[in-house]
């Protein structure tokens, strides 16, 4: 007991209520300081940071969305629509509006067909798809039928809903493939390539993007200008209401200068042969027809090939994916003689009354091998005018050594050749104009006399394509004024249409008059002659032309061997050629005809380049402005 009265009596009251208020003094400080720094913050978020925080806010309950803006159409030269935007249907559900999504896909099915592996797709798509209440596409691009028997039983389906929406659309198919091109969707590469340019803001909202022909090169003129909306959405993302809009600026419409009706004639004329046809305005050589067969339908892109559909076209033996117009490569072959007889006025290797014997064969001197001659026997001595007139070979083949290839190159250059022509699509070969540079670089070899042998008649390593062909003989048929092909007249908004002025380029210079007029009378003469090589195909016509066959050797022939077509396997026979323009004296079109492995140019390339012609002058008439108004627009 006095053990506990003594431990009681040794407390220091004093000390510990010091203690005390010490630590009540320190808290209380501590609290002070934090509810200073908690006003601080407060006095920061609520005034130096409110408009920073109240933007976020609003970032959580407005939303700003894209509105794409419609594609610009594409018209023929007389306002027939080439690619237009199309309403189509889709059947489209609604997952929170759903009881039974499983029951809902049966009933669906039982009224329209759709495939297994869509089901499939579809459920996956709505088993991770966070927003239940946006739609989700089951199946695209209904028949009006299939749109009629949903709508009809739209009252057992709740949840699915018809939603029309535009897409492109080509009318006319495959005849405007190659030349209008097509639309598909955007894909990795194309975003990447919109970042890079710095654009990807303008395709907000948009799926479809030019892919070929004209659809991508005038991408930036169809597409538009992206529009937008400003909406109030809940906490999941469901938009209450539109706050504000801006709406999207329409793409530019573009008035070509192709005709369609010309567009069918070309495909008609060259039938099932694989080739080429092109036809030019030599005022300005703007594009009337561009076709290449065999072609394919673009509709099949717009809204997704299937693999089994594009490997069939990708593995298709004909090649329908090549624009044969602006891809193909060709070797020339004679429709070049008349170029090739102009550089030989122009550096007077020849003169009109220049002549040679043509035995049916020509050698270089020294060389043993001998170049025959398509007429077997010869032409006997022939000039500048029957060379051309009958195609003779050995006339050209002793022009084009005297000549050298250097020269010729140079002189070839000014028409084209080995060159992009400049047409406004970006699916185009510059082909091969060979040199003596080229063939050391290609193959490590120099450049022999023989390989310049060849070069005169267009054979060897020279190829074209058949839009450098037309582009060659619209020069000629201007005599030397040199234009760019194009297929774009006009652009058209709602302020009106605006013209596209022709593009100039460099002449050909230092030619004389004479020497021109010389070439093409001679050309004349091709298809006014009855020895001429065109005179049959032409026989008849109302309207003075001027032309050029050539029948280009697809493999080489042994010395001692003859061409025999039925012995050849079809891929490796002659190609058909034809160039030529009218009328004579004051031209106005310049054709371009190439049919693959049908051999004998005059026999098959110029009866089509007749058809092109006689369609022209029958539907053309001097004054411009009166075709339209013998053109339906139906």
């Amino acid at each position: 007991m006095w053990h506990r009265r003594r431990r009681l009596a040794m407390r220091d009251h004093l000390a510990e209520a010091s203690l005390f208020n010490r630590r009540a003094l320190f808290s209380l400080f501590v609290i002070v300081i934090l509810g200073a720094i908690l006003l601080i913050n407060l006095h920061s978020i609520q005034i130096d940071q409110y408009e920073d925080y109240q933007t976020r806010a609003d970032g959580n309950r407005i939303k700003v969305l894209p509105s794409p803006p419609n594609r610009g159409l594409i018209y023929d030269r007389f306002g027939r629509i080439l690619a237009d935007n199309a309403t189509f249907y889709s059947l489209e559900i609604v997952p929170e509006e759903v009881a039974d999504m499983d029951q809902l896909l049966s009933r669906v099915a039982e009224l329209i067909p759709i495939e297994e592996s869509r089901l499939d797709d579809f459920r996956e798509q709505v088993k991770h798809q966070w927003r239940k209440f946006e739609a989700v596409v089951l199946k695209s691009q209904l028949s009006e039928e299939e749109a009629s028997i949903i709508a009809v039983n739209q009252h057992k389906l709740k949840g699915a809903y018809i939603e029309a929406r535009l897409k492109r659309y080509y009318p006319y198919g495959e005849l405007t493939t190659h030349a209008v091109g097509y639309v598909a969707k955007i894909n990795r590469k194309d975003a990447d390539n919109l970042e890079l340019e710095g654009k990807t803001a303008r395709y907000e909202g948009t799926f479809d993007i030019g892919k070929q022909g004209l659809e991508k090169y005038y991408e930036d003129l169809l597409h538009g200008e992206v529009g937008y909306q400003k909406v109030e959405v809940n906490n999941r993302g469901r938009i209450i209401r539109t706050l504000s809009e801006q709406a999207p600026e329409p793409g530019q419409d573009l008035v070509l200068s192709l005709d369609i009706e010309m567009q069918q004639v070309a495909k008609d004329a060259l039938g099932e042969n694989r080739g080429a046809v092109v036809v030019l305005d030599t005022k300005d050589n703007s594009v009337l027809a561009l076709y290449s067969n065999p072609s394919y339908d673009p509709n099949l892109f717009v809204h997704g090939i299937s693999s089994k559909n594009y490997k069939k076209l990708l593995n298709d033996t004909d090649r329908p994916l090549i624009n044969r117009v602006t891809q193909g490569r060709y070797p020339p072959a004679s429709t070049i003689k008349p170029i090739m007889g102009l550089l030989g006025l122009h550096d007077q290797m020849v003169t009109t009354k220049t002549r040679i014997w043509d035995p049916g064969y020509y050698q270089i001197r020294d060389i043993a091998h001998k170049y025959r001659d398509w007429k077997k026997w010869g032409h006997g001595w022939v000039d500048i005018y029957r060379s051309i007139e009958e195609s003779c070979d050995v006339y050209f083949y002793d022009l084009a050594v005297r000549l050298g290839m250097d020269r010729i190159h140079e002189f070839m250059s000014q028409f084209g050749f080995g060159q992009h022509t400049g047409i406004d699509i970006y699916e185009e070969s510059t082909a091969i104009l060979p040199s003596r540079e080229w063939k050391y670089g290609r193959y490590r070899q120099p450049w022999y006399a023989g390989d310049t042998v060849s070069i005169g008649i267009g054979q060897g390593y020279w190829t074209v394509t058949p839009l450098q062909l037309a582009f060659a003989t619209s020069i000629v048929a201007n005599q030397g004024l040199v234009y760019e092909p194009k297929m774009l007249n006009a652009t058209r908004t709602k302020t009106g249409e605006l013209p596209v002025p022709a593009v100039d380029r460099k002449p050909v210079e230092g030619v004389s008059e004479h020497n021109w007029q010389v070439i093409k009378t001679a050309m004349h003469g091709v298809v006014d002659k009855i020895t001429g090589s065109g005179h049959k195909a032409f026989q008849g016509a109302e309207y003075e032309s001027a032309g050029k066959t050539g029948t280009a050797q697809v493999i080489r022939i042994a010395q001692n061997e003859e061409y025999d077509a039925e012995k050849i396997a079809e891929k490796y026979r002659d190609n058909a050629l034809y160039v030529g323009f009218a009328p004579v004296d004051n031209p106005r079109i310049a054709v371009a005809v190439v049919i693959e492995n049908v051999g004998g140019g005059g026999k098959n390339a110029a009866p089509v380049a007749r058809i092109m012609m006689d369609y022209y002058f029958a539907n053309y008439p001097d004054n411009p402005l009166e075709a339209y108004k013998n053109v339906s627009n139906e």
